[in-house]
């Protein structure tokens, strides 16, 4: 059995109505250029968030190689996915923002006014002295602009890929077993409650949050783990009501942040862990998980807030498919990163444009 470790956010899954042209945008926005995979199936292990129905889907993940997790950019195509009945605000409970690491605030800015974000204000800094700023993209999704200096590698982009996730909780005490335990977000950056003016941005700028920023160690484990990078994730708890959870009356797969994904080793253990603290996989694909030429298992787990958290133990990936070149990881033991050159071969599948 593998060694047990949590090896970084792999991707945010976004549901969308239009997967193609929502791919589009991000590579534009965020350089979220290179595929995984692109693949059409039924999500038949994912009846329980889907109301007992197996409904089909596209999917397509794609990383910017600089460094940090991807997106799972998710698309109904068997039915027409559902937006939330009320417009979310920083109040309600489950993933409100998408943390993404950039060089220069100020020119990573300017290049988000330039493509046709949602500008939600100027950079300013964050408790930590970060300079940072929110930003909608255009299907209604926050996004938080973060500088960052943990990268896989550079070139003249100005953005790196998920750095982690903003998620409103009903309680930050309740939910630090699960992310900083569990999840190994194990250093706190900062755990305070106030009125924060950098809040202004999403509306909340006269509301008292207790806001808890969790990081990652910086020793990188996993094949992967140099490219995903160093993350954090940041809980805000207010009691100011109401609060309301993002993914009400709604399923997995309908428009939003529909979950956050670990890459980890050792889910067998993994699982044992968690059930030692009374949370149960909700899901769990053993081995049968095979998404188009990737493979691996997938499990979901739910935070106290019912904020679903998936886990990715990869088994195959392709590295040029059109070649019949795979990356077969099953039988690998070590945790330790794979050498850079290997990962960097990701990158022949890069589209432009």
């Amino acid at each position: 059995m593998n060694q047990a470790t949590i090896n970084g956010i792999q991707q945010i899954g976004i549901g969308v109505k239009d997967a193609n042209q929502a791919w589009a945008w991000y590579r534009k926005a965020f350089k979220m250029d290179v595929p995984i995979f692109q693949d059409s199936a039924e999500a038949k292990l994912m009846i329980r968030y889907t109301s007992g129905k197996v409904e089909s889907r596209h999917a397509i993940l794609a990383l910017n190689m600089q460094g940090g997790g991807g997106f799972e950019i998710w698309q109904y195509t068997s039915k027409v996915p559902l937006v939330a009945e009320q417009e979310l605000t920083w109040k309600d409970l489950g993933i409100l923002a998408v943390k993404m690491r950039c060089h220069d605030i100020q020119k990573t800015y300017d290049h988000l006014k330039s493509v046709g974000a949602i500008m939600l204000g100027e950079p300013v800094k964050n408790p930590l002295g970060i300079w940072h700023f929110y930003v909608k993209d255009p299907y209604g999704n926050t996004f938080e602009l973060i500088e960052n200096g943990s990268w896989f590698s550079k070139n003249k982009d100005l953005t790196g890929g998920v750095l982690g996730v903003v998620i409103g909780v009903s309680s930050v005490d309740d939910a630090l077993p699960v992310y900083q335990k569990h999840l190994l977000q194990t250093d706190i950056l900062c755990d305070k409650t106030g009125v924060w003016e950098d809040f202004v941005q999403v509306g909340e700028g006269a509301t008292a949050y207790r806001r808890a920023i969790l990081q990652s160690s910086s020793e990188l484990t996993g094949a992967f783990g140099k490219l995903f990078c160093q993350t954090q994730i940041e809980l805000i708890e207010t009691q100011s009501q109401p609060r309301n959870k993002a993914f009400e009356n709604r399923n997995w797969g309908d428009l939003g942040f529909i979950h956050v994904c670990f890459d980890v080793n050792g889910m067998g253990a993994i699982k044992d862990n968690l059930a030692k603290d009374g949370i149960p996989l909700t899901v769990d694909s053993g081995n049968e998980f095979d998404m188009g030429k990737a493979a691996g298992r997938f499990s979901y787990l739910e935070d106290p807030d019912g904020t679903l958290i998936e886990m990715v133990e990869t088994f195959k990936v392709p590295i040029m498919e059109k070649l019949g070149w795979y990356l077969n990881l099953d039988k690998r033991k070590s945790t330790k990163n794979l050498p850079n050159f290997i990962v960097k071969l990701l990158s022949l599948n890069r589209v432009k444009g």
